[in-house]
């Protein structure tokens, strides 16, 4: 069955962890997907670092009123790090070894879903949806979308 699909949509799953990392990894619309998308993770993370209350109250809607905020604040300030030093690593994947781009989108497409299963097995109660909650979702599609076009080995483009 898969030897009829046309040449052009048929995956390169190897194009996951490519022998040439420095090779072009697909079409340039994936790299600039990814690299949009590395801004906001990049800015998400500096804000759960520096914003006061790490955007926990503020855009989470957490309450921190409650016995333990500080503790809730601090458990934010060190996600916000662990998420920052991620996006550094995912910074050189995607500048400096661009055959990465299938793999750094992987990342992005299991990185919300991981956390909407955590979420799942230990739920944050807040005051309202947070907009990471309601994007995550709708941002999904079009990384899955990217993903997949960075597979298929007939769209790549040399490498410059």
């Amino acid at each position: 069955m898969n030897n009829m699909l046309p040449k052009v949509w048929r995956p390169d799953l190897a194009a996951i962890l490519p022998a040439n990392p420095s090779a072009a990894g697909g079409p340039a619309f994936a790299w600039w997907i990814a690299l949009v998308y590395l801004c906001v993770i990049t800015v998400r993370s500096l804000i759960h670092m520096l914003l006061p209350d790490g955007g926990a109250h503020s855009i989470a809607t957490i309450d921190l009123s409650l016995a333990g905020g500080a503790n809730i604040l601090a458990f934010v300030g060190q996600w916000g790090a662990i998420q920052l030093l991620l996006a550094f690593l995912l910074w050189v994947l995607l500048l400096r070894y661009r055959g990465f781009v299938p793999l750094v989108l992987l990342v992005f497409i299991l990185e919300p879903a991981l956390r909407a299963f955590v979420g799942h097995l230990k739920p944050v109660i807040t005051e309202g949806v947070a907009p990471g909650v309601a994007l995550n979702w709708m941002v999904e599609p079009i990384l899955i979308a990217a993903f997949l076009l960075s597979l298929c080995p007939a769209q790549r483009e040399p490498t410059s």
